[in-house]
């Protein structure tokens, strides 16, 4: 039960329902960003983004290859990255020491992005899986959201003073990108720090994956959603459920606000094949080879097939496209099974609570994993763009 709730970190975005409702903390020193400690990622340097990206590519008739990864030498273009719930800290809010469960996340979302971009990742004072407990059974999370998000306010404000300068002194356009609970901070900065801002001209692209953004007219406040790849200066959000098990009433993920806003919902694989968010579109998933719910060896990806490198790759075998139903707007992925070839017709992802399935959390776990190449092959469409403005 405790790793599968460890498991739950990746989601905790719901959590700061409650938490996000506290008041300002009083008498809490603010982090400063200028300390190198403070970051889980920086240019320049072998930290939590340095990891290994090798990936087995598996193809559906069970032969393999293997893919290498190497990170770009000189970046034009920065990302700023804000995790999701993963400390497993003691109490509301976590502390600013880096652990393994904060270097795990980066390896899974945010690493292979260093092909694209300077990694900027701070540290910060999140509403911790302890809080997701409370919150679970139904009691008030003790996590507090304003601390949360004045921790990614202030190394937001940190890295456009001191790092977004190029060389010819322009300011460097720059990708901000978050799962679940990092989603949450992501929409309150964009909201309160770059929508009309001045910041807002160095924004190529934010992508708010794995939390519901609340859209009116196509648009978050002034910020767009993505339609098309070569478009800068827009927004990119999903939630992700299988096609197979779409979300129940009770979910949270994907549903219309009380407002009436309905989720935005864009697909990067279907932006980037040209085609409409709505159309179903191959996606270039890069999964962990590891086991999410246990630490047990993960099922074969195919027959007599044993993989070694971190990531795995499966062409052909996933397929996605956004689906609007009743109060829902989510991306709906299908697994393309065929029992007749030895490549696995199944992926990990749920989130289970002993032994059972929570629906309501459709494949939270690996909203980010799904889309990863998709996701790095928008950016890079992107920031093209944004050059050529």
């Amino acid at each position: 039960m405790a790793k599968t709730l460890a498991a739950l970190g990746l989601m905790a975005g719901l959590a700061l329902a409650g938490a996000a409702r506290a008041q300002a903390p009083t008498g809490v020193t603010p982090n400063d960003y200028g300390k190198t400690e403070n970051w889980l990622c920086l240019p320049g340097r072998q930290d939590a983004c340095a990891v290994d990206q090798t990936t087995t590519i598996v193809q559906a008739d069970g032969k393999t290859s293997t893919e290498a990864f190497k990170p770009v030498a000189s970046p034009a273009y920065d990302c700023f990255y804000i995790y999701p719930t993963v400390s497993t800290d003691p109490g509301g809010n976590s502390d600013m020491v880096i652990d393994e469960a904060e270097r795990r996340v980066v390896e899974q979302q945010l690493a292979r992005f260093g092909g694209q971009c300077r990694l900027f990742a701070p540290m910060y004072r999140q509403v911790t899986l302890a809080a997701l407990r409370a919150v679970m059974m139904g009691q008030p999370s003790p996590g507090n959201g304003v601390l949360a998000y004045g921790d990614v306010r202030d190394a937001w404000r940190w890295y456009l003073a001191n790092e977004n300068k190029g060389p010819n002194g322009k300011a460097r356009g720059v990708v901000l990108l978050g799962h679940s609970q990092g989603s949450r901070m992501l929409l309150d900065l964009l909201k309160n720090e770059v929508d009309g801002k001045p910041a807002q001209k160095q924004m190529i692209s934010a992508y708010v994956l794995g939390m519901n953004t609340p859209v009116t007219d196509g648009k978050f406040g002034s910020i767009p959603l993505c339609d098309k790849a070569d478009q800068a200066g827009c927004l990119v959000t999903y939630v992700s459920f299988r096609a197979s098990s779409p979300p129940p009433a009770n979910s949270r993920f994907g549903k219309t606000d009380e407002q009436g806003h309905r989720a935005g919902c864009v697909n990067p694989a279907a932006l980037v094949a040209g085609k409409a968010s709505t159309d179903e579109t191959p996606v270039h998933s890069y999964l962990s080879s590891k086991s999410f719910q246990s630490s047990g060896e993960p099922k074969p990806f195919a027959k007599d097939v044993k993989v070694s490198t971190p990531f795995v790759s499966l062409p052909g075998l996933l397929s996605a496209k956004c689906v609007s139903e009743g109060d829902f707007t989510y991306l709906s992925v299908k697994v393309n099974a065929d029992p007749a070839d030895p490549r696995t017709d199944e992926i990990a992802g749920d989130v289970m609570v002993g032994g059972y399935v929570l629906k309501d959390w459709g494949l939270h776990l690996i909203d980010v994993n799904l889309e990863m190449g998709d996701l790095n092959a928008l950016v890079a469409r992107q920031a093209k763009a944004y050059a050529g403005r």
